[in-house]
């Protein structure tokens, strides 16, 4: 950590230099401005006018890059709040495979479009802006969108229903969307802080916290896909008795019960709501050996596609658990009837 001796101006001014390696990176000359902005703990951060400009361009070279490989190159540019984004040949036509690539990656991403296109160049822009969303609004989002999933997986498991799977399974395209314009507004919020007021946050202190919460939705949603994709590929479907399924059904009520709360827990800074969590974790958490020790006798491969469905719920808990660890942390470091901080 680099040290500055604070000066006096004037009989009211106190005046610090700014580093010259952090003036030259940034371009800031005598006579430019600069931002401030004053965070909670006593923090200062300065940044400079190119900060708020929120137009920055990517270009992705894809001479020697395959098709998944620039996929992957859109997704992580558009990932790190680039506003346009460029794929390029030096020499020659894109081919197909690469302009493929371009127009699969815009279909996973919210707010992208091709804006311009040449033989060699694609532009794509993305028109998402990080004031049309807050964080905590996605964050509800992605776990309802998880909750609804899972809800229709096991109902297409309860009645055998493979049209309800494949709906389930639909819905991970939009649960990856909002996921990955989580990470699109963490990053950019965490390279600017200006934007945190933004994206809903009073200092850019969450963020780390809130990319782990939506990395634990985006799992749960997966969670919800693999019940979905064990009903919609099944040669046969598990015979199971109406005990089994009812008691699977109120298993994943109490899930849903549980990731939702502790997600309000992390919006709302609650401390009690983690507790909540917790105390409905200790009583579900083993509900999973429990429906199993307790199965009619079947066919080990109708008795595996059972436990896998049992599996993917109880893991899905242990992740609403996780954030429910995180909502702790970020109530704690605020005062409240439970903690005083000086």
């Amino acid at each position: 950590m680099e040290t500055r001796k604070v000066q006096r101006l004037g009989p009211s001014t106190l005046a610090m230099t700014l580093p010259a390696e952090w003036t030259k990176e940034h371009y800031v000359e005598k006579g430019d401005e600069v931002s401030i902005r004053m965070g909670g703990k006593g923090t200062l951060t300065v940044l400079p006018e190119s900060a708020s400009t929120g137009e920055s361009e990517a270009v992705i070279h894809a001479d020697n890059l395959d098709a998944g490989s620039v996929e992957r190159a859109i997704v992580a540019q558009y990932v790190l709040g680039r506003r346009v984004i460029h794929v390029q040949m030096e020499s020659d036509a894109l081919d197909s495979e690469h302009i493929n690539a371009v127009y699969q990656a815009e279909t996973q991403l919210m707010g992208l479009g091709v804006i311009e296109e040449t033989p060699e160049r694609i532009a794509i822009r993305c028109s998402a802006d990080p004031e049309d969303f807050t964080l905590d609004n996605l964050l509800e989002r992605l776990e309802n969108t998880g909750s609804t999933m899972r809800g229709e997986a096991v109902k297409a498991l309860a009645h055998g229903n493979r049209d309800l799977a494949e709906r389930a399974l639909n819905r991970e395209r939009q649960a990856n969307k909002i996921f990955v314009l989580l990470l699109r507004l963490i990053f950019t919020a965490y390279q600017n802080p200006n934007l945190c007021r933004a994206v809903g946050l009073d200092s850019s202190f969450p963020l780390i916290g809130y990319r782990s919460v939506a990395k634990n939705l985006e799992l749960t949603a997966d969670n919800a896909e693999d019940i979905a994709e064990i009903v919609a590929s099944a040669d046969e479907l598990p015979d199971v008795d109406s005990s089994t399924i009812r008691r699977i059904r109120e298993f994943t009520d109490q899930i849903d019960e549980l990731t939702a709360m502790a997600v309000r827990s992390v919006v709302e800074r609650d401390y009690d709501l983690t507790i909540r969590c917790r105390h409905l974790f200790g009583e579900i958490s083993d509900r999973e050996q429990e429906i199993l020790n307790d199965l009619e006798e079947m066919p080990n491969e109708e008795l595996l596609q059972i436990r896998e469905v049992l599996v993917s719920l109880q893991h899905t808990a242990e992740y609403a658990m996780r954030n429910a660890e995180i909502a702790a942390n970020l109530a704690l470091n605020e005062e409240s009837e439970h903690v005083d901080i000086t």
